[in-house]
This record gives structure tokens, C-alpha cells and sequence, in this order.
């Protein structure tokens, strides 16, 4: 159902510059060059993520409720995400772990204090 998702930043090199780093323990690369931002994904008819500096050129805001979460397949590529995350400098949101019948999570903010969310069933 999601086709992609799209979060605002106010340091275009910086927050792509996390983002490579996070999603390159998962092997997965730009895939999209907007001239004022980015998307990354696995190929164009799979879902992907989107960073940009926001159209209407007013300030990118944190959206109070938002958050993006990447599904993977193990909980070590749980771990490694969300330890990459907080080494880049990303905030913790809540430490890997447990949370329900078989559901395997830890929740960070990137740079700009946009929250996700990196989890797997099983």
C-alpha cells in the first residue's frame, strides 16, 4: 500500500549523509536525485524513502505522532540499524528489544528529530 514515504530536513548533506550511512547496513542505496533532495530504495516499484528540503521553502517541522518504521528481516539488522543510527549522532527513542508476541524493535530520531522506527516479526 505505501508507494513511498518523505521527511523534511533543514541540512540537505547532513541528513543525507546519515541516511546513506543507516541504510547502507541494510545494502540499500540512492536510487533518486531531486536536486533538493533524495529517495532511497530497492528499486523503483518498491516502496522507498524520501528526504528533501520542503517545497514551499518554509523550515522543515517534526510532525508530533509521525513516524516512519522500516521493516527488516532479523533482529540483528534490527540491532545494527539502530546502533548505526545513535552512532551517527541519530537520539534514542526507545532501546531494541522485545515488545509483544514476536514483535523485535528499537525506535531512534535521525538529525533532524524525525522519529522512526526499525523492526521485525519473529
Amino acid at each position: 500500500m505505501i508507494g513511498y514515504t518523505t521527511l523534511g530536513t533543514n541540512d540537505l548533506p547532513r541528513a543525507s549523509a546519515f541516511y546513506d550511512e543507516v541504510f547502507g547496513v541494510l545494502g540499500i542505496k540512492r536510487i533518486m536525485d531531486f536536486g533538493r533532495g533524495y529517495a532511497w530504495g530497492t528499486g523503483m516499484d518498491k516502496p522507498g524513502f524520501g528526504l528533501m528540503t520542503p517545497f514551499n521553502k518554509e523550515p522543515a517541522t517534526v510532525g508530533n505522532g509521525v513516524m516512519i518504521a522500516l521493516v527488516v528481516d532479523s533482529r540483528a539488522k534490527v540491532d545494527a540499524v539502530h546502533a548505526k543510527a545513535l552512532a551517527l549522532g541519530g537520539k534514542d527513542e526507545g532501546a531494541v528489544g522485545l515488545r509483544g508476541e514476536g514483535f523485535y524493535a528499537g525506535y531512534f530520531r535521525d538529525l533532524d528529530g524525525n522519529k522512526l522506527n526499525v523492526f521485525c516479526m519473529g
